[in-house]
């Protein structure tokens, strides 16, 4: 097979890749970590690394040297990688033509979309990452929702006053917890499967059917409402309000009969859905747990604080924001490959080239670098 490749006469930039240090609160996460930096290296990237960049994910500086980074201003380079979106001040260390890739947030309302804009940056959403085949080893959203699935269990297991594995004792058997998972998306599932693994009795519910299978392949019950609102890219779509009062009614049935409910369910671009109402909080035995994944966005339950854990009604409200950096080690590992992915596609013999004909670029580009090459094409014959 011969390939070849033709580039615009603009001639693109060297690949220097900065790592920064994240400084919102809480987020120990790393855009990339050591392992990663060799195979950069073989595509012809020189990485630098803010002093002090990995230690959140207990990564020391010297890791990084050790592999063939240096610390130094990450600010700097052509291209720029981060977990959390800019903030405005981390937006004012960039220039333009720079490259910058992250969690930029762009459906946010207080996103830094226009202010890159204005700066010149041409930048890169992971979170607009297509869900196709070919891109799931660049799907970030999918990596670190893994994580959240997994941690999200944990953290019911440790707030319920219940064992979730049945245990056969001298002093008697104590049944199974029952867990009820809203949302089969990637945490979801994941949520299924670690609750499954502790001994819970578990099932699992979305307006999409499809993933009925999906359910029951990590060992779980599929809870049938009879509502169907598949939508695109693998997300549901809203509901009607006639959908969303059926459901309503149904959930709010369902839910009193479970130990733990854990929620995962978003709609992009819009408020979480309101799948667990306050009458079902009243309804569950006292000494059950709920944990609110979708709190960043309002919630999933009606009793939601984001960011907080209460008891009402006897049951404990669990709602955390990014569970992936309290778990920051395997979801910096996760990431810097997705990240080590998507910059390989736009490489061109260790060139910043990117080929905007590609769907993955163009959909996750939300701001455009004008002194960018306009057009690189590439051809293949056998």
């Amino acid at each position: 097979m011969e390939t070849t490749q033709t580039v615009s006469d603009s001639s693109p930039r060297a690949a220097r890749v900065g790592v920064v240090r994240e400084s919102n609160a809480g987020e120990r996460r790393v855009a990339l970590v050591p392992k990663i930096i060799p195979t950069l290296a073989k595509q012809g990237v020189e990485v630098v690394v803010e002093p002090g960049a990995g230690l959140g994910a207990l990564i020391p500086d010297a890791a990084y040297v050790e592999a063939g980074a240096t610390i130094g201003d990450p600010w700097s380079a052509e291209v720029v990688v981060k977990v959390a979106p800019p903030t405005p001040a981390e937006v004012g260390k960039l220039s333009a033509g720079q490259t910058l890739i992250g969690f930029l947030a762009p459906r946010n309302a207080d996103n830094q979309i226009d202010a890159l804009t204005k700066a010149g940056v041409q930048a890169f959403a992971v979170e607009a990452i297509p869900r196709i085949s070919r891109a799931q080893v660049m799907d970030a959203l999918s990596s670190q929702a893994n994580v959240s699935g997994y941690k999200a269990v944990l953290l019911a297991a440790s707030e319920s006053t219940r064992f979730f594995p049945m245990l056969t004792t001298a002093a008697g058997t104590v049944k199974p917890a029952t867990v009820l998972v809203l949302g089969v998306g990637v945490a979801g599932l994941q949520a299924l499967a670690t609750a499954k693994r502790l001994g819970g009795r578990t099932t699992g519910y979305d307006v999409r059917p499809e993933v009925a299978d999906q359910v029951r392949s990590v060992g779980a019950q599929w809870l049938d409402l009879g509502i169907d609102a598949a939508g695109e890219g693998g997300y549901a779509r809203e509901l009607t309000e006639a959908e969303k009062e059926k459901q309503q009614q149904a959930l709010e049935e369902a839910i009193k009969g479970f130990d733990v409910v854990i929620t995962t369910a978003l709609v992009p671009g819009r408020p979480a859905p309101r799948l667990v109402t306050a009458d079902a909080v009243e309804g569950m035995k006292p000494g059950s747990v709920i944990v609110d994944l979708a709190g960043e966005t309002g919630g999933n339950c009606e009793l939601t604080e984001p960011g907080q854990t209460v008891v009402k009604h006897e049951v404990t409200i669990c709602s955390p924001l990014n569970l992936p950096a309290t778990m920051p080690e395997h979801a910096s590992e996760l990431y810097s490959k997705n990240i080590a992915a998507l910059l390989e596609l736009m490489l061109v013999d260790g060139k910043l080239a990117p080929d905007f004909s590609d769907q993955v670029l163009a959909d996750s580009c939300v701001t455009r670098d004008p002194q960018a090459p306009s057009e690189t094409t590439k051809t293949e014959a056998e």
